[in-house]
């Protein structure tokens, strides 16, 4: 019985461990379509890896991370030969999601993403911060290397963390919600949902690939996915945009056209990255608001109820209500009238003084 235990955890842990080096590999590949050159050195705008790989952690856990490492060891192999750098640049894109996870964990991070501190979480910790890991580590070693000149250094280290933090920004809150759902479905809202698809399906295209700089028009959007249909609709929205907006930009059509490299970037990574902010911390916000109303609505049912029981207890005891013990009192007392209604009754008995 333990030893079939222990055979079936094993291979339970080898398939996860398999399926998230393939999933990390396969975002890798789908990484590298879209890419922009940095003085000399190549970039993705969005690396969706960093993204599969903190979900993972979050979800299954630390004890995966030889599934990273795998699927950026076949990222690597796909690109350049083994060297002693590889490996390096390796242990950087391994650490990264690890620190990500490590530091969402000690501030008590919840996948749900319910509330508005684990939005917070996920953007200043699990992005910002654990990035910090991977780009100093690619853009020393090309600068220590003689790669790249020294001069080119920030540029490369910000492009390089910027794409790492928008692959967390994006791809980890969608894996995180299709992790958590399940069916059946209600589909009470189908008709708007429906609107929604088409509308996004019809205005953003045309606002990342015209001319004019429209890209505005993104925002109405985001925040009515967010109102209505909170992180899954919020989210779908803003890696929707984001793709789009980085393949207008790396085929230098629509408000990317007269702009130089840098502009590129600099316009590209801030949209997205605005894109993803509100989208996640809007949507963040309005669910932990929503689960606060349904908790104070719970509560209060909860108390009438007890209130309820409680009146039933006293009647079915033998006590008699309210109404009848003062009809009862007032045949007693000719005072009771003036004051139950606040006011004392002027008569005094016959012995009592003036």
């Amino acid at each position: 019985m333990v030893a079939s235990q222990d055979l079936r955890t094993s291979v339970v842990y080898t398939l996860r461990t398999l399926a998230i080096a393939a999933c990390y590999y396969a975002a890798g590949r789908l990484g590298l379509t879209r890419e922009l050159v940095i003085e000399g050195a190549v970039v993705s705008p969005i690396w969706p890896p960093t993204g599969v790989a903190v979900a993972a952690l979050l979800v299954f856990g630390l004890r995966y991370w030889p599934g990273v490492a795998l699927g950026a060891l076949g990222v690597l192999l796909s690109l350049t030969s083994l060297t002693w750098r590889s490996f390096v640049i390796l242990a950087g894109n391994t650490a990264a999601p690890v620190c990500g996870c490590l530091l969402l964990r000690a501030v008590g991070f919840r996948t749900d993403l319910a509330r508005l501190r684990d939005g917070v979480a996920l953007v200043f910790l699990g992005a910002f911060a654990a990035m910090l890991v991977s780009s100093s580590v690619a853009a020393g070693l090309l600068i220590s290397t003689g790669e790249l000149p020294g001069a080119s250094f920030w540029e490369v280290w910000l492009a390089w963390w910027v794409g790492d933090a928008m692959g967390v920004l994006i791809v980890t809150p969608v894996l995180l919600v299709l992790h958590r759902l399940r069916g059946p479905w209600r589909w009470s809202r189908w008709k708007e949902a429906l609107g929604l698809t088409v509308v996004a399906a019809a205005l953003v295209p045309l606002a990342t690939r015209i001319g004019m700089s429209v890209l505005f028009l993104v925002y109405p959007l985001l925040i009515w996915a967010a109102l209505r249909f909170q992180l899954a609709g919020s989210m779908a929205c803003a890696m929707f945009a984001s793709v789009m907006a980085t393949t207008a930009a790396t085929d230098r059509v629509g408000p990317f056209e007269r702009l130089s490299r840098e502009e590129v970037l600099i316009n590209l990574q801030a949209f997205n990255g605005t894109v993803a902010l509100t989208a996640l911390l809007l949507s963040a916000l309005i669910t932990e608001q929503r689960s606060t109303r349904r908790s104070v609505e719970r509560a209060c049912q909860e108390l009438g109820e007890v209130l309820e029981h409680l009146t039933a207890g006293e009647t079915a005891s033998g006590r008699p209500p309210r109404e009848e013990a003062g009809a009862r009192w007032a045949k007693d007392d000719p005072d009771w009238d003036a004051r139950s209604t606040g006011e004392w009754s002027t008569r005094r008995a016959p012995d009592e003084p003036p």
